[in-house]
């Protein structure tokens, strides 16, 4: 009778082994004071310190990058698509007014190449690094025949913290607030499925460098301002573009009206919008549009927080406001 092994089975555990041996040091220049254990146990160990907190409440985020990796793939560029998984999942909380502790990641393809792992945890790495969240753990997942040669997913798993009283759900917008959006760094890192499906292979390959730019990480600049400033909203732009995700913060009886010529929208939406005949409503409904981040806030100190963002190094526009309506998002 024929007797088979794991690695014949198409899953090499001594290349999963030598793979976290290679990344341990990566990782643990992520670590903040609160981590207790480096990699490869069976689970990441955090202390939290809550002495600044009055009443801490946990703050979870879950998401991933994407078909933006089949750019990645496809222009064997991987370096900072570790980048995206790390800010797709900590703008989320940072969002709600918290403050990224810890992120795990999940690394998932047929056939492990050591090389394009570690390329893409260094990405991960420098993203946590930005974030000044500790990369806990993950893992790692060979799984032959379930995905093609050379391709992988990404997900990412964060927690964060913040105090009961200063938790931001959008429920205190109101008439006279002021809509101010963050500059995005590009397409960030959603709505590559319809960008795939319009542009061809060679195009996409002239355009990978774009493509690939990305996803910013906001927690710093957020950070700064809640500690000073009362935002009564954050909507973080991913999928559904500005028009949903502003609207998913919305109280019930106002509208928020956004007036597009207040920023310049970067070149690549308007390739995108040209070559596949998109409509503006489209558009906005699917991509950022050239802002990632949009912050809600009260009339009086729009001007003061628009000078504090700028006195960061960050760029940001003044892009509509809040009125009585029936939570709507009208692009002007």
């Amino acid at each position: 009778m024929s007797t088979f092994t794991y690695k014949e089975a198409g899953v090499n555990i001594e290349a999963g082994n030598t793979f976290v041996s290679k990344i341990k040091g990566l990782v643990k220049t992520t670590f903040r004071p609160e981590t207790l254990i480096e990699i490869g146990g069976f689970s990441g160990l955090f202390a939290p310190q809550f002495t600044n907190f009055k009443d801490p409440v946990l703050v979870s985020s879950c998401d991933g990058v994407g078909t933006k990796i089949k750019i990645a793939v496809m222009a064997n560029k991987h370096e900072t698509i570790g980048i995206d998984l790390v800010a797709m999942c900590v703008n989320d909380v940072i969002a709600m007014g918290g403050e990224p502790l810890f992120i795990l990641d999940y690394f998932a393809t047929g056939k492990l190449d050591l090389n394009l792992a570690e390329t893409v945890i260094k990405g991960i790495v420098e993203g946590s690094k930005i974030a000044n969240c500790s990369l806990l753990g993950g893992e790692t997942a060979e799984m032959p025949d379930f995905y093609p040669e050379g391709e992988y997913d990404l997900a990412g798993f964060c927690v964060g913290i913040v105090d009961r009283s200063k938790i931001i759900t959008g429920e205190k917008i109101e008439p006279t607030n002021q809509i101010i959006g963050l500059a995005s760094s590009g397409v960030h890192s959603n709505g590559y499925s319809l960008i795939r499906k319009i542009f061809s292979s060679e195009e996409l390959l002239d355009l990978s460098s774009t493509l690939l730019t990305p996803t910013k990480i906001y927690v710093n600049l957020i950070l700064n301002l809640t500690n000073k400033f009362t935002l009564n909203g954050i909507a973080h732009i991913t999928g559904g573009g500005l028009i949903e995700n502003v609207q998913r913060i919305l109280p019930l009886e106002v509208d928020a009206e956004i007036y597009k010529e207040s920023w310049e929208i970067l070149e690549i939406f308007n390739l995108i919008q040209k070559k596949g005949n998109i409509s503006q409503e489209e558009m906005y409904k699917t991509f950022n549009m050239g802002i990632g981040m949009v912050l809600i806030v009260p009339g009086e100190r729009t001007e003061i927080i628009l000078e504090k963002i700028k006195s960061l190094g960050e760029k940001a526009h003044l892009i509509g406001q809040i009125k009585r309506g029936q939570q709507r998002v009208i692009i002007r």
